[in-house]
């Protein structure tokens, strides 16, 4: 994957990252986008943009070929995060009947179901696949961002492969329960009592939030 081109000459932030269509590539390229989602005080989007990116890379993949020349945008507005995958085909995508063969359209219910907005339009060097997510006031918790980063690299040293079909949201919590069981190993096998470490980290989750 390419590195990140910073379009700062327009009126909201944007981020574009070049990438090659191909399997191996998607996982850098969803990490990229939520370094930046985290950089743009959007983490509270990070389960529902990193799920979409991974759709929309994979169906480039499909349906355009492995190895294409494909672009990633991210753009920052108000209350809303843009994605927008370039591809240089001009064929637009066809939603069809959700449980259809070979999972043919199924990112496309994907993004019904997930984002505020989407669709298809043809541009000059092929078309553009666009959603929109709803995100909460900038500035969200940077605790956020770092525990979808450190569950995603505790699953990678699991060998935890994510399905696609399922919602990144309820990978990440059966991640975290397994991540969270590990650590009360790890403090029982030190000496120390786990329901204290539980009754700490509780305490002060409720005096941050307060």
């Amino acid at each position: 994957m390419a590195l990140p081109n910073y379009d700062i000459t327009g009126t909201r932030p944007r981020c574009v990252l070049p990438f090659e269509a191909a399997p191996a590539e998607v996982p850098p390229l969803r990490r990229a986008a939520a370094r930046q989602l985290s950089q743009w005080g959007m983490a509270v989007a990070l389960d529902e943009a990193e799920l979409l990116v991974t759709e929309l890379a994979t169906n480039v993949i499909k349906h355009v070929g492995e190895g294409a020349s494909a672009t990633l945008v991210l753009e920052r507005g108000e209350g809303r995060l843009r994605i927008e995958l370039h591809d240089r085909s001009r064929v637009l995508p066809l939603v069809t009947k959700a449980g259809c063969d070979e999972e043919c359209g199924r990112g496309l219910h994907l993004l019904s179901a997930l984002a505020a907005d989407w669709g298809a339009v043809l541009t000059a060097a092929g078309k553009s696949v666009w959603c929109e997510v709803a995100v909460g006031p900038a500035g969200a918790c940077p605790r956020v961002a770092r525990a979808v980063e450190a569950i995603e690299n505790y699953q990678e040293s699991r060998g935890v492969t994510v399905l696609r079909g399922g919602r990144l949201s309820s990978v990440l919590e059966e991640s975290a329960i397994e991540l969270i069981a590990d650590l009360i190993h790890w403090t029982a096998a030190r000496g120390h009592d786990p329901d204290d470490i539980l009754d700490r980290a509780q305490t002060r989750y409720e005096a941050e939030v307060a």
